[in-house]
């Protein structure tokens, strides 16, 4: 038996090896499509810029294509497994209650940097012909009340046609209650299959759609340095940045230490003992991805009930991302700001809302949080160009970003069992460990 669990030992380092490897080849693949875009872009004649703009809104169409049923489908996969396990309902309430405070703080801070450094408006150039197709006499007249009703759909398929991202989380999250609430039956098992069936081939999209980014974020690249060739973006840019980089960073090393802190949890040692999935977090910029090892790093190294982690991160995958939170609130503050739209102070608070709320429905895959973006922009009637703008940036942000997500997952899995570890059963026998 020790032998037999030994040479599983070594099958597991070599296929992480192998993961590994494929990861800094896609991220050096990423760089090198960042560096030659901006080359070209920048000595590039004409002709070769237009060419760049036609792939740029290829790229900008697939994200649309992909990015709502990809999110709906999360949401439902999230909540319709309440149903399938009654027994860790206080443990859900736990990880719950810990990810929207953990999330609503990361938004908080991010709004907070954006109101202190004020990132400035972006050239009308810079965003593009986009932006005079804003409707924005339409958006102004509009109440919170109108604001309201447009997130109660009145048929299933029109928000999924029309791109309303909060409608569709609406469905979704009812979809998934039902399903969550459903009496146990062969038609329920056969939708929840049928259903996981079709996130699995979106995913499979994705995972296509990544092979290729590297000529869009080429594209994308080419446009950002003939954009500041001309000199006319850089100061905003990096106002925008700064914020969306500040926040995370802050969230990372303050806020979610003292949460730890505060349950009377070292920040130092659970960091450490979670390093792993950290750092594989920051290369694959997928939480879904990086799960096997965060799950092996709570139960190994953290010591969690597996009862704890084998819910509590997988759920987290999905509905924790505190990274997310700070780069929709951000972007869509900074994309609408640009576009003309007046931003009130409660405007602002209530697009902190919106972003927990998006946030939580967001796939734990990588650029989900830029889908997502891109979705409640375009259903804002907002210039998609800046999108395109922000992308070559957008690559080095979603790696801290999905590191912070995954420390955030870490923390949640570690704040719940420490809460609940005089009133669960011990551990899972060794044998049945990862």
């Amino acid at each position: 038996m020790s032998e037999k669990n030994n040479l599983n030992k070594q099958a597991q380092d070599i296929i992480q090896a192998s993961r590994q490897k494929g990861n800094t080849k896609t991220f050096l693949l990423w760089l090198g499509a960042l560096i030659i875009g901006a080359i070209l872009g920048w000595a590039g004649p004409a002709p070769l810029n237009d060419f760049f703009n036609f792939v740029a809104t290829v790229f900008t169409r697939l994200f649309q294509f992909i990015a709502v049923p990809t999110i709906a489908l999360a949401v439902i996969t999230t909540l319709s497994k309440l149903g399938a396990q009654k027994d860790t309902r206080r443990i859900f309430a736990h990880a719950l209650g810990y990810t929207l405070l953990t999330t609503f703080a990361a938004a908080v801070v991010g709004l907070l940097l954006y109101l202190w450094i004020e990132p400035s408006n972006l050239p009308a150039e810079a965003i593009g012909a986009g932006a005079s197709a804003v409707p924005l006499d339409k958006v102004g007249s509009l109440s919170y009340a109108d604001h309201f009703l447009q997130v109660i759909p009145n048929n299933m398929l029109q928000p999924f046609l029309a791109g309303n991202v909060l409608s569709v989380l609406f469905i979704a999250a009812s979809v998934g209650l039902g399903l969550a609430f459903m009496p146990e039956s062969e038609n329920r098992a056969v939708l929840l299959k049928g259903i996981a069936g079709l996130q699995e081939l979106l995913f499979t999209l994705i995972r296509g759609l990544m092979k290729i980014l590297p000529f869009g974020i080429l594209a994308f690249s080419a446009q950002l340095a003939a954009q500041i060739e001309a000199g006319v973006i850089v100061g905003a840019l990096g106002k925008y940045v700064a914020v969306v980089m500040g926040g995370n960073l802050i969230q990372f090393f303050i806020v979610l230490p003292l949460f730890l802190l505060l349950r009377g949890l070292n920040p130092l040692q659970v960091m450490k003992k979670m390093s792993p999935a950290i750092a594989v977090a920051l290369f694959t910029k997928s939480s879904a991805a990086t799960l096997p090892v965060t799950l092996s790093s709570a139960e190994e190294n953290l010591k969690a009930n597996p009862k704890v982690s084998r819910f509590v991160l997988p759920i987290c995958t999905t509905i924790n991302m505190n990274g997310c939170a700070a780069f929709i609130l951000v972007t869509s503050l900074f994309v609408m700001q640009n576009a003309g739209f007046e931003l009130t102070l409660p405007t602002m608070i209530s697009w902190v809302f919106v972003a927990v709320l998006a946030a939580v429905g967001n796939a734990g895959v990588p650029m989900g949080c830029y889908f997502l973006t891109l979705s409640l922009m375009s259903s804002m009637g907002a210039p998609l160009g800046l999108m395109g703008v922000i992308l070559p940036i957008y690559a080095v942000i979603d790696m801290i970003e999905t590191a912070e997500n995954v420390w955030s997952d870490s923390c949640v899995c570690a704040m719940t069992d420490h809460d609940l570890k005089d009133s669960l059963p011990d551990n899972v026998p060794a044998s049945n460990s990862i």
